[in-house]
């Protein structure tokens, strides 16, 4: 066993992505002394020297052994979850004018209800990561589902703009947790060779619910009133969690082990525990908790290449975010289009990052063939297609939105922001978790609580931005924000392993992973 593992310098639980703990624990166990006893662990079953369970080969509890058309059904699951929570936060858009109207709110409070979503996806991960890596996938897939949709109906009763606005904050700290632990399901149930396609579909759904969910908020609220907007959004949320609830397992291997240690524990009267634990020592769940809730913060202002490319993630998603306020006001409030119609405006988006997921599907096929133990920056070729067609497609949408141009063409150049944005975001943060591997979930929670607040500022300015600026120089501010960071992506690829090898993290999560894979 590698030095990793050595009671004296234990391993925190929450430090171990489901990527390692995937491989640590699905050695085979060797023949020893107790195959003849009958057990098939190693130890003696006490507490200084317990049974140690573990996966051995071909073992069907392993999350990587299941069938491989029961883990695509468990990836369309998270991934469908993601969608759902997501295309909330936006369906909410689609009813300005009639939310408006019954409470007399301004757009900028209307606004703050987009915000306030958003902002619980900042909050929701600082809780849900750490549980999620304490208890499992499934018990919180479960409870934070039916919050999210109790608030969801709750919303759609509210009798006053402040209840709205708070029910929507509450909804979005439960809707986070999907954003959090669907990533690591698809972890669980892939080796790193194989998850770049479900990777990507639980990328884009965060990307693609945003655009989807104005076209059918607005036809929605035209036909059956804005209340139905929240009331459809709970009932598609409440299938997806009545089908999570009946087919999805547990996927967490620590769990997963944890928990047949604790039964065989009862059984026998001997002492079992998974590798995990034993290399844990003896830390409380709350040390742990405690330690998974810092972690990302620290990842966030320590490592640059995470402080980097939050930053430029987070920029691309708030201008999604200020695009749900924007479009309406190009589209709605200029060409006097109405709100089913108006929300028609964003599929050429939709359809580019449809687009984008195609040719990441294109590029994982040609990413695998190369095999196994590629650096990190294999993953970043999409990203630098990207980085040069988003500066592209906003520019061009800002300069072609002139009532005097056809309408078609700013709502076809949106789709290269679309395309682009769905590059970056897959490509940029299959890199975190290639590169950070045992951090993986703490570096992917700390860009997600970087964004969601970019999330949350950007609709607050909006309106009075656009307003002030005109629609022109508005959309282009972004556009030049964007075309700043361009070159990153270059400097990524080219620096990328020099820079990793110089931040603590990523050069600790390169060696142990190392050792790991040594004893494999």
């Amino acid at each position: 066993m590698s030095k990793t593992s050595d009671p004296q310098t234990p391993i925190d639980l929450a430090e171990l992505s489901e990527d390692t703990l995937a491989i640590a624990e699905a050695q085979p166990t060797p023949n020893n002394v107790h195959a003849r006893d009958k057990n098939p662990y190693r130890g003696s079953g006490t507490e200084d020297d317990p049974y140690i369970v573990e996966f051995h080969h071909n073992d069907p509890r392993n999350p990587y052994n299941f069938p491989i058309a029961r883990r695509w059904l468990y990836t369309a699951i998270a991934t469908i979850s993601v969608l759902a929570v997501t295309l909330t936060s936006a369906a909410y858009t689609g009813s300005a004018i009639e939310v408006k109207e019954e409470f007399g709110a301004s757009t900028e409070v209307f606004a703050t209800g987009v915000a306030v979503y958003v902002l619980g996806f900042a909050v929701g991960p600082c809780m849900w990561a750490p549980l999620g890596e304490l208890y499992g996938r499934r018990i919180w897939f479960i409870v934070t589902h039916i919050g999210a949709i109790a608030f969801m109906a709750g919303s759609a009763g509210a009798n006053s703009m402040t209840t709205l606005i708070i029910f929507r904050f509450i909804t979005g700290v439960f809707a986070a947790s999907p954003l959090t632990n669907s990533g690591g399901i698809i972890a669980d149930l892939f080796p790193s060779s194989e998850r770049g396609t479900g990777l990507a579909l639980f990328s884009c759904a965060p990307s693609i619910g945003p655009p989807l969910g104005p076209i059918i908020g607005g036809f929605i609220s035209e036909s059956v009133g804005w209340r139905w907007v929240q009331g459809v959004c709970a009932l598609f949320t409440f299938t997806i969690f009545v089908v999570g609830c009946f087919l999805m397992p547990e996927t967490y291997a620590p769990v997963i082990l944890s928990k047949e240690a604790a039964r065989l524990s009862r059984q026998t009267g001997d002492i079992y525990r998974s590798r995990i634990q034993a290399d844990s020592g003896k830390k409380s769940p709350r040390q742990v908790f405690a330690h998974a809730l810092k972690r990302p913060w620290q990842l966030l202002f320590v490592e640059p290449i995470i402080f980097i490319i939050s930053v430029y993630l987070s920029i691309l998603y708030g201008t999604l975010y200020m695009f749900l306020g924007a479009f309406p006001i190009v589209y709605q409030e200029e060409r006097g289009w109405g709100e089913g119609i108006g929300g028609l405006s964003f599929v050429g988006m939709m359809v580019g990052m449809i687009i984008g997921l195609g040719y990441l599907v294109a590029f994982d096929v040609s990413y695998r063939k190369k095999g196994d133990n590629q650096p990190p920056e294999a993953r970043l070729p999409p990203a630098l297609v990207g980085s040069v067609c988003i500066p592209i497609g906003m520019f061009s949408f800002a300069w072609t939105t002139f009532p005097s141009i056809h309408w078609s063409a700013s709502i076809t150049l949106s789709s290269l922001f679309g395309f682009g944005m769905v590059l970056e975001f897959v490509s940029l943060l299959n890199y975190i978790i290639d590169a950070y591997v045992i951090y993986a979930a703490s570096a992917l929670a700390a860009t997600a609580m970087m964004r969601s607040f970019f999330g949350t500022a950007f609709p607050l300015f909006t309106s009075k931005m656009y307003h002030g600026l005109g629609v022109h120089w508005a959309s282009s501010i972004p556009a030049f924000l964007t075309l700043v960071c361009m070159p990153f992506t270059f400097w990524l690829i080219r620096k990328g392993p020099e820079i990793r090898m110089k931040c603590k993290y990523a050069k600790e999560a390169a060696k142990i992973l190392a050792e790991l894979q040594e004893t494999d």
